[in-house]
């Protein structure tokens, strides 16, 4: 499994000082290695040029291609994909055990997992082996809390938002709403009777659907269209290849062409670590596919013993986000077993700004005790492709640097 690290590069602390982040990008089969460093919170951008809202000014970073097969990381054989959450963070414990094994610099700094869509559901799951280990003293680390970005932690929640969110956006009239609707019900049914595969397919169903009565919306970011794709000439054709478009609309953008040339091209050559039959993104499309009967899986229970562990746990989630929208995100919280759930309920939110000197709301934040949840306004799915600003500061503020 390939990784790649950074030190921090604040002018005032020494690494030591500052917390350590491992970032989780989403697909799954999107690679952090390339679109989160890249893309979103890295040093430099995909033209290599300086990044202003970097997070390494006040973290050192931590970019894991995972699950296997994602990025520079790469299977010898087919049968060694991950096909469910439970390998998936199986896997990162022997990751995380010899990072820190080999890096024993950073086994008392504060170490945090952010992540992006699926990336959460991982990083739920991860989370939680990660607590569990540290309690049998398999890894030392000074594990603090785990972030979950517009993440795919109950996925039938998020499908069944879709239709009254947009309703409420503009975006649909009334029989869209019904259509929408429709098919979001028999995902939940899927979802409900255990056929996870099935659920998967009908996803792909909805979504088709949000399409035709939206002009293509863009489920990223509602504000845009998406890139138009090859239509489905029947549902017998969309049945025999939905997983490839899924995985063309979901995965694909991670490992757009600029981004492949730059992975592929100067950071290999860079690099000279990487085998000559290894490619960036060459095996993503089969850790799509291979984790199709994991993903529709709800990992609702996993927060919940993350929070009763007493693990820190920090929702946050972009206003114009579509596929993970924040109505979702609310209905999943809201089915916590969490016995201080009433509590967080109660608490009025509060406004956020980017700076002392901004009176642009950027943000609302509620917390209370181990559980936050942040609300990242003119945001899309990607939070800090679209805000940097905001989600640095909301870094800094899950980290308790502000």
């Amino acid at each position: 499994m390939f990784w790649w690290l950074y030190y921090a590069t604040s002018p005032c602390k020494n690494f030591s000082e500052l917390p350590l982040v491992m970032w989780l990008q989403g697909g799954p089969g999107g690679s952090s290695t390339g679109f989160g460093n890249f893309e979103e919170i890295g040093p430099l951008d995909s033209t290599l040029k300086p990044r202003k809202t970097t997070w390494l000014q006040s973290a050192s970073l931590l970019f894991v291609d995972n699950p296997v097969g994602t990025g520079f990381s790469y299977v010898k054989k087919d049968g060694t994909y991950a096909r469910d959450l439970a390998t998936v963070a199986s896997d990162m414990m022997v990751l995380l055990e010899s990072f820190f094994n080999c890096r024993p610099e950073f086994q008392t700094v504060p170490f945090y997992i952010f992540s992006e869509s699926y990336g959460g559901k991982m990083a739920a799951g991860i989370a939680l082996e990660l607590h569990k280990a540290i309690q049998e003293g398999t890894i030392k680390c000074n594990f603090s809390g785990v972030a979950l970005g517009d993440s795919w932690i109950s996925p039938v929640d998020s499908v069944l938002s879709w239709g009254p969110y947009l309703y409420s956006m503009s975006l649909l009239d009334d029989q869209g709403l019904a259509e929408v609707s429709q098919v979001a019900e028999q995902v939940l049914d899927a979802v409900n009777k255990g056929l996870y595969k099935e659920a998967t397919q009908l996803w792909g169903q909805a979504e088709m659907v949000v399409e035709q009565n939206t002009d293509g919306v863009n489920f990223y970011n509602i504000l845009t269209k998406s890139a138009p794709m090859s239509a489905m000439k029947s549902s017998l054709e969309f049945t025999q290849s939905h997983l490839v478009h899924l995985y063309q609309r979901h995965v694909r953008h991670l490992n757009q062409d600029n981004l492949s040339q730059l992975m592929n091209g100067p950071i290999r050559a860079k690099l000279k670590i990487i085998p000559e039959d290894c490619s960036w993104g060459g095996q993503a499309e089969s850790v799509f596919l291979n984790m199709e009967g994991d993903f529709m899986k709800p990992a609702i229970s996993i927060v919940d013993e993350l929070l009763e562990a007493g693990v820190n746990v920090t929702v946050y989630n972009g206003q114009l986000d579509l596929i993970v929208d924040t109505m979702g995100q609310e209905a999943w919280v809201r089915k916590l077993k969490w016995a201080d759930l009433p509590k967080f309920t109660q608490l009025k939110w509060q406004p956020l700004y980017r700076d002392p000197q901004s009176s642009q709301t950027a943000a609302f934040v509620k917390s209370y005790k181990n559980l936050a949840f942040y609300w990242i306004l003119k945001a899309g799915h990607m939070v800090p492709s679209d805000q940097g600003d905001m989600a640095l500061k909301m870094m800094k503020l899950v980290t308790g640097q502000e």
